[in-house]
């Protein structure tokens, strides 16, 4: 009986259905067609007048009321948008065409300060409705937290000063690219300039999509979903960017991580990980040779994680073969 309640059928219907030869839901829908239907010449009328030359860029809410204004009313819009559909004429009206955004260029990272990754996102304080921003740049081959700041506001002149300090210390070769979402802030002038100044390229992701700059928003999960990150919002900035310091440290310290073998970002971005994946590599084999019975196959792979992409293009599957084709 819930159930028959939630999906709107009666108890009686389904006995009937469970009684009859066929278990396919036998309602029928409208027997017949609405009194109030427009007919086949009233609907052309009303097409005809749509596609005049003067309505050409107008759409079905607009020529409606213009067309009240003259006396004249024919249907309502949403019965104008259903005849349009019908007749494959739903397209966009005019000249101007709706936003087309390609997906951003895969970037590519064979070693560390090649690619790297930034976003802001939003600190709770304990005042409702105020927040702190945490400015964070992450090295797409590595994983490491390359730089961070937290402000009061979002602010391109913030941001131009942060990136300039970590290009300072990290000293990354010629051809860097940031990559970032479309925020104010990410495309505002002083960043520009800055960034063009230091040899920086930039990347963008396509509006409103999260998936085109994972690396920053599978960082700023970790950070908040970490067991220390406060239950209560930060009393005040300071506390704050003590509390991002040790998260920092932390993740580029002390987390092994998982996309590239279980080593911390700090020891990649360092080319630390070349030795350590080699030792490890070493002791499996060791101890295969120890006890071979206790081994079915090959030992862990333990090999370096190589280049890293961004937004990879993806793979175009295989065109189908014809039937009477034989596999090449």
């Amino acid at each position: 009986m819930i159930a028959c309640e939630r999906i709107g059928i009666s108890l009686r219907t389904v006995q009937r259905w469970e009684a009859g030869p066929e278990t396919a839901d036998a309602r029928k829908g409208p027997r017949g067609k609405p009194a109030n239907a427009l007919s086949e010449a009233e609907k052309q009328r009303v097409l005809d007048v749509i596609n005049r030359p003067e309505f050409a860029d107008l759409s079905p809410r607009q020529i409606v009321p213009i067309l009240a204004e003259r006396g004249i009313y024919y249907c309502s819009e949403s019965t104008v948008y259903r005849l349009l559909r019908e007749r494959g004429q739903d397209a966009h009206r005019g000249k101007a065409r709706p936003p087309r955004h390609s997906r951003p260029k895969a970037l590519t990272a064979t070693g560390p300060n090649q690619v790297w990754s930034w976003d802001i996102t939003y600190l709770r304080t304990a005042v409702a409705g105020v927040f702190l921003y945490l400015y964070l740049v992450v090295d797409v081959y590595s994983r490491k937290i390359v730089g961070w700041t937290i402000h009061e506001c979002e602010s391109d002149d913030l941001a131009a000063e942060m990136m300039a300090g970590i290009v300072a210390i990290e000293q990354p070769t010629p051809g860097l690219t940031i990559h970032s979402d479309n925020g104010n802030p990410m495309k505002g002038a002083t960043l520009k300039v800055t960034l063009e100044r230091l040899g920086v390229l930039s990347s963008f992701s396509r509006p409103r999509v999260s998936n085109d700059n994972p690396f920053s928003e599978a960082l700023f999960r970790t950070l908040k979903y970490r067991p220390e990150y406060p239950v209560r919002p930060f009393p005040d900035i300071d506390a704050a960017r003590r509390w991002v310091a040790a998260f920092a440290d932390w993740y580029n310290e002390v987390h092994r991580h998982s996309a590239i073998r279980f080593v911390t970002p700090g020891q990649r971005h360092r080319g630390e990980d070349v030795a350590i994946l080699a030792a490890r590599h070493a002791a499996y084999c060791t101890a295969k040779t120890r006890h071979p019975e206790r081994w079915t196959g090959a030992t862990r792979n333990w090999s370096l994680i190589g280049p890293v992409t961004l937004n990879p293009t993806p793979l175009l599957a295989p065109e189908p073969l014809p039937l009477c084709a034989a596999p090449p």
